[in-house]
C-alpha cells in the first residue's frame, strides 16, 4: 500500500461505519488523518468503527446525518469542525442501490438510489469547498461504478447507474471548477469488491476487488504530490468489460 503521511489532516468519509466506507476510514486512520466516521442509522457499528480509528491515529469522532438532507449537512461539518478541524479529505462513499429490474422499483426507491449517490455527493461536496479554497488545498474522492463511462445499459440496477454516471460527470466539473485553489477531485470505481451481497458468476482475473485494491487508488488521489491528477475516474474492475444486459 502507498504510505501517505496523512497525520495533518482531517477526514470525512461518508457511510463509513461498515463495508467499503469503513476500510477506507480506517486507512486513513492507520496513514495518521483524524478520522469522522459517518453514519446515517448504524450507530452502534459507527462508533466501533471510530474505536478502531482512534487506537491508530489518536483522534476520531462519529457524525449522524442524512447527506440527503441540507441541514444534516451542515450539522454534521459543523460536529466535525468542532471535534477535529476542518474536512480537508472528503470521500463521498455513501450510496444506496436497488437490484432489481426498474420497471419492479417504485419512485421512492427510485428517488433515494439517485439522491443518496448523486445528491449526497453534490451536498457534501460543496460544504468541504469553502474551507478547503481557504486552505488552498483539498482532497475529494468520489465513489463511482465501473462500466458506467461505457454507457453500461444494465435494467436490473438501472437507477444506480444512472447516478453513478453523474457523479462522475460531477466530478469533471468540479474539478475544472476547482484547478486554481490546491483541491483536486477524482472518482475510484469498482465493479464486485469482497463484501458484496451478490457476485456474477465469473470474477476478473480470478477474484473480485478488494479491499486494498481500493485504498491504493485512494492513497494515490490523497497524496499532496499527486496535486496535477484531477477529474480522473480510475476503475478497479481487473480489465473487466461491462456487456449491455
Amino acid at each position: 500500500m502507498l504510505t501517505t503521511d496523512l497525520s495533518d489532516r482531517v477526514a470525512l468519509v461518508t457511510g463509513s461505519a461498515k463495508g467499503i466506507g469503513r476500510e477506507l476510514a480506517l486507512s486513513m486512520a492507520e496513514a495518521g488523518a483524524a478520522v469522522a466516521v459517518h453514519y446515517h442509522t448504524s450507530a452502534e457499528a459507527a462508533r466501533a468503527t471510530a474505536a478502531v480509528a482512534r487506537e491508530e491515529s489518536g483522534r476520531a469522532t462519529t457524525v449522524q446525518g442524512d447527506v440527503t438532507d441540507p441541514d444534516d449537512v451542515d450539522a454534521m461539518f459543523d460536529a466535525i469542525e468542532s471535534d477535529l478541524g476542518t474536512v480537508d479529505l472528503l470521500v463521498n462513499n455513501v450510496g444506496d442501490f436497488a437490484p432489481r429490474h426498474w420497471a419492479d422499483i417504485d419512485f421512492e426507491t427510485w428517488n433515494r438510489v439517485l439522491e443518496t449517490n448523486l445528491n449526497g455527493t453534490y451536498l457534501c461536496s460543496k460544504r468541504a469547498l469553502p474551507a478547503m479554497r481557504e486552505a488552498g488545498f483539498g482532497r475529494i474522492v468520489n465513489v463511482g461504478y465501473a462500466g458506467t463511462e461505457r454507457a453500461l445499459v444494465y435494467p436490473k440496477n438501472f437507477p444506480y447507474l444512472v447516478a453513478k454516471t453523474g457523479v462522475i460527470m460531477f466530478t469533471r466539473m468540479l474539478a475544472n471548477d476547482t484547478t486554481e485553489d490546491g483541491i483536486t477531485v477524482n472518482c475510484v470505481s469498482p465493479y464486485v469488491v469482497e463484501n458484496s451481497d451478490e457476485f456474477p458468476a465469473e470474477a476478473p482475473r480470478g477474484r473480485w476487488a478488494s479491499f486494498s485494491d481500493l485504498r491504493q487508488v485512494l492513497f494515490f488521489f490523497l497524496d499532496p504530490d499527486s496535486g496535477y491528477v484531477s477529474g480522473e475516474n480510475v476503475e478497479v474492475d481487473g480489465g473487466w468489460i461491462p456487456e449491455a444486459l
